[in-house]
């Protein structure tokens, strides 16, 4: 359960990574190529859920799990390809190269956004000790 911001931060920037490692691997089988539609690689996503703490109101996020998109495998007619099935079809993971940069520059944004909110409080701490 989420209590200080020290712990809303640490949960918020955990699910970020989480985000973060689901965009470079979505990144890293872009362009795969497998000789069925069965065997090609399905992007996934990061799935957040809220982690409401009633006693003191805070809620912070919690990573509620990863899952594959059902998004469809590209076909293309390759017959020279060595993986290719008895049609001369190969099939690659259909992963958008542009919307994984987008969601790992915005997820990084994210982290980096949380990383400046602690540095904040903690000089805010800092100075509240230095007045007494």
């Amino acid at each position: 359960m989420p209590g200080t911001i020290f712990d809303v931060a640490q949960r918020g920037m955990s699910a970020q990574l989480v985000r973060m490692n689901a965009a470079a691997s979505n990144l890293a089988n872009a362009g795969t190529v497998t000789g069925s539609e069965a065997e090609a690689y399905r992007p996934i996503r990061a799935v957040f859920a809220e982690d409401l703490d009633r006693a003191t109101g805070m809620a912070s996020v919690k990573v509620q799990g990863v899952v594959r998109e059902n998004a469809a495998a590209i076909r293309q007619h390759d017959p020279n390809h060595p993986l290719a099935d008895a049609n001369g079809d190969v099939w690659t993971a259909p992963v958008d190269e542009n919307a994984e940069m987008v969601e790992m520059l915005e997820s990084s944004r994210q982290y980096q956004n949380m990383v400046e909110a602690l540095s904040t409080a903690k000089q805010l701490m800092l100075e509240t000790m230095r007045l007494k």
